[in-house]
């Protein structure tokens, strides 16, 4: 999710679609909170690990 996000970020920056832009920061920012979470060692969504 984090690499999902960070490919949508570049797309959006460089063809200037802010859509793309505001959908890529969310994602990675979603997609962090979930890998500190499994790194920690607490479950998300009934999920010990996230990947």
């Amino acid at each position: 999710m984090i690499i999902l996000g960070i490919i949508l970020l570049v797309i959006g920056f460089v063809t200037g679609i802010s859509i793309l832009w505001t959908i890529g920061i969310v994602l990675a920012v979603i997609g962090a909170v979930l890998f500190l979470l499994g790194s920690l060692g607490h479950g998300a969504f009934g999920r010990r690990h996230y990947w």
